[in-house]
Parts: C-alpha cells; structure tokens; sequence
C-alpha cells in the first residue's frame, strides 16, 4: 500500500510513522485511519521491528477530524437529513476506531511523540499508544465533548480514571503536557527542545528487549484493561459520537458552521458560552 497521510520507514529496530498533512495540522481525512492501521500492519509483520513510533509532521501531532471540510459542506455525508439512520453513522465510526486502536492491539510496543496539539480525534489516536510522550507546552484535549462529538477510543477513563475524565469530557479543555503528565494521561512531559533526544533514548531503551518479551508484557497489561470492559465502552461511545452529531444541538452546530464558518463555530464551542439547548438560535 502506498501511503498519502503518512510516510513510514524502518530505521534499524524501530518502525517510524509520521502523519503527514501538515498544511492541515495532520487533521484525519477519510484515508488516513485506513493507511495508519496498514502502516501500523507492516510493521507488525516486520520481523526486524521491536517497536513503533509515531509523530506528526509540521507544527503539531493531529489536530483532529478535518472538520472543517465536513462542517461546513451542507452536503457532508456523515451529517445525515432526517430521519437518520444511526447505523450508517456507525458504521464508518467503528472503522475509524478499530484502525487507531490498531497501535493499542499491535504486539509492538508503540510510543506517541506530541508536540503543538493531539486534539480531539488526535487525542484519541496518541491516547491509542502505548506510551506518550508531549512537549511540556503542547496541547491535547477533546473540545467537541462540549457538543458534535464524543470521543470513541473512550481511552480518558483508562488512562486517568472516572473523576479526572469527567472533568475533561465536562468541559472540553485543553491542558499542556506537564498537566497531562501530573495527572497520569501521558508517561511524561519535557521540554520541546528536549522532546526529540528524550522520546529517542526511551524507543532505544525499548527496542533492546527481545520482541517475544514486549508482546507478552504488552498482552498482560492490555488483558486487564480490555477485562475492564473497554470493549464494550467503545462500543457505546462509538455509537454515541453519531448522535451528538445528530442532536438538537449537534444540528445547531452545524448550521452555524456553514452559516458563519467553521472557525466561528469552534470559537463560540471553546468560549464556554453555553450551547442552546434544543437546537435554539
């Protein structure tokens, strides 16, 4: 498969995976879940590779789904005319969660370098991995948990338990990576100049092990959390992104995004006005 989102290489024991749209922040295209699965699949099959590290191009990690192009097209075709058909909305979903969980089921220890921002749908593929680490002034969050969206990972209460992943979903915040880190969502935070050197000695450090000890390992720890039922929360959260979409309010977003822009939408999102209720003007 030759890759349009991302570029892949093989750098002695480590497989590397740089999203790659960094004129668009490496927003998620209708490709990219597709193309990262089967990056992350090559390297699974790869019997030089002990572990996979992934990073974004440019100025940030992933800024999300390029909601700008969907929110704003009357025609997006995953906003549907009602009344909606909540399975077709599915559907595509559950393609999008089960290609980034991909990093969360591979046998390979997979580490996420952040830096800029892992927001919304980039959260929820840097929250895939393994382990994270974030530049101390980088930024990762869910802001659409305040309305048109829910995240489908459901990987916040995993990472940092009921009360902390309340207070994210409830509010939509962003936080830096040295609050990230003090809460336990990532393993740590370091300086931006240092982030390089730093997530470099921790994949070397990795990479040492023999690969049948990293999958078992892996295996182990994956068990008890998926025992946890983490299986079924995807499956309700994933359902659940389609309706916040289709809500009163979800529908109210998306007429204000096509009526002022996308940017004028998020900006009245993020403000912490309160959102009209019942789809209100």
């Amino acid at each position: 498969m030759s890759f349009t989102t991302l570029r892949y290489a093989v750098d002695g024991r480590i497989a590397r995976i740089t999203l790659d749209r960094p004129d668009r922040l490496n927003a998620i295209s209708r490709a990219m879940p597709e193309e990262l699965a089967a990056a992350v699949a090559r390297a699974d099959d790869d019997d030089r590779v002990h572990a996979i590290a992934l990073s974004g191009a440019g100025r940030a990690f992933c800024a999300g789904y390029d909601l700008k192009e969907f929110a704003e097209d009357p025609e997006n075709p995953f906003t549907q005319d009602m009344p909606w058909d909540p399975t077709r909305d599915y559907r595509f979903m559950r393609r999008c969660t089960d290609a980034f969980m991909s990093l969360w089921r591979s046998p390979k220890p997979t580490i996420a370098k952040v830096h800029g921002f892992a927001v919304a749908g980039g959260s929820d593929i840097a929250l895939c991995c393994d382990l994270v680490v974030m530049a101390e002034d980088a930024r990762i969050g869910y802001p659409p948990a305040r309305v048109w969206g829910c995240p489908t990972t459901a990987m916040w209460v995993y990472r940092i338990g009921p009360e902390r992943a309340k207070r994210m979903l409830f509010t939509g915040d962003l936080i830096d990576g040295r609050e990230a880190a003090a809460m336990g969502l990532v393993l740590e935070a370091t300086p931006a100049e240092a982030l390089d050197d730093r997530v470099e000695a921790l994949l070397a450090r990795v990479a040492g092990v023999p690969k049948n000890q990293l999958m078992m390992h892996k295996m182990v720890i994956n068990q008890a959390v998926e025992a946890m039922g983490l299986g079924r929360t995807q499956t309700l959260a994933t359902f659940f992104d389609g309706v916040t979409r289709h809500s009163p309010e979800g529908l109210w977003f998306k007429r204000y995004a096509e009526d002022h822009g996308f940017h004028a939408a998020v900006a009245w999102r993020d403000s912490g006005r309160p959102i009209p209720e019942g789809g209100e003007e």
